[in-house]
């Protein structure tokens, strides 16, 4: 019985041996290369071949040939199968289809929760704003030390305006205060995200108390006079970077929203079904917290004409807004 059975599998190898070898240099060639990079003939002779394969694959499971004959085809014909119908699309592919389509479209999808994301900041601001032009002690209280970065109520309106007009940040000590200040914002963008699935709250919280802090550093420069400078200096970077912190608010809170009103779809269902759009949200304030670090090392204190300042920060803003509202318009 035994060798009645190798003799069945041999005579079945013969027979088809060499359109195995010729799928399996196949499939080598589309892995190594791609099958976007194969020529016509060859693509055409893989995906014949692999038809002929898994003929022969279910042949031999239905005549119950050898163990060792099914594991190879079974090994053959799954490799041909990734290689004709898996998604062919590499990285440079994924990246790009990711900024030209899909993060814009999340953008757009997402817009009310982003708008809640500005109007936390926007109303954080506000409130520091007001709060210390009533009693300047609140300064501290909503900017620390480290992050104030020598700039407080008792600094003199000179010292203040070296410190915004300065293009050598060691004298100033700016270039510590700068990447303490990009680190704090960083942290903050991943803490709104992450913290925004419970139920909104932290992520509308921690996105308040950084406009607090902002509101109340540009009230102390409005009333010494320095409020279109500091606006300038703040704005080289700043759009940039208090939009990413906004965007990722946006999409902590989506997730929150997701949790707290998943409508007909069950909670777990809700939270991954918004969580390809928030998810998206984080990737694109990552990469605007990346682009104002730049900003901030190359051109904020390089540049010392207040309107080029302007200029830059919302200039680019406006290119963001462009990018978020257009692109990827009528694709699917």
């Amino acid at each position: 019985m035994a060798e009645t059975l190798t003799l069945r599998s041999a005579r079945f190898r013969a027979e088809r041996e060499a359109d195995w070898r010729l799928l399996e240099s196949l499939v080598t060639q589309a892995e190594r290369r791609g099958l976007h990079r194969m020529d016509f003939a060859a693509a055409r002779d893989l995906a014949a071949s692999y038809r002929r394969a898994t003929t022969s694959l279910a042949i031999a499971r239905e005549i119950s040939l050898d163990r060792a004959l099914l594991d190879y085809l079974e090994a053959l014909t799954a490799r041909a199968y990734l290689c004709v119908y898996a998604p062919q699309e590499r990285l440079g592919g994924l990246v790009r289809r990711f900024f030209t389509a899909s993060a814009p479209q999340a953008l757009r999808r997402s817009w009310a929760f982003i708008l809640v994301g500005f109007l936390c900041m926007a109303l954080g601001g506000l409130t520091g704003f007001l709060l210390y032009l009533e009693n300047p002690s609140w300064y501290f209280v909503f900017l620390p030390p480290e992050l104030a970065g020598g700039r407080s109520p008792d600094a003199t309106t000179s010292y203040l305006r070296s410190v915004i007009y300065s293009n050598d940040p060691d004298t100033t000590g700016l270039g510590a205060f700068a990447t303490f200040l990009f680190s704090h914002n960083t942290r903050i963008a991943i803490f709104v995200f992450g913290l925004g699935v419970f139920v909104c709250l932290p992520a509308i919280a921690l996105t308040f108390y950084n406009g607090l802090g902002l509101g109340a550093m540009l009230a102390l420069h409005v009333d010494r006079g320095l409020g279109w400078d500091m606006g300038g200096w703040l704005s080289i970077h700043g759009v940039t970077e208090l939009s990413a912190i906004c965007i990722a608010c946006g999409g902590g809170i989506q997730m929150g929203a997701a949790i707290l009103f998943p409508g007909d779809l069950t909670r777990r269902e809700a939270l991954q079904r918004a969580g390809r759009d928030a998810v998206k949200l984080a990737l694109v304030a990552a990469v605007m917290l990346v682009v104002a670090a730049i900003l901030e090392g190359f051109f904020r204190q390089t540049v010392q004409d207040m309107t080029t300042r302007y200029a830059i920060g919302w200039g680019i803003g406006l290119l963001w807004l462009a990018w978020a509202m257009l692109a990827g318009r009528g694709r699917a």
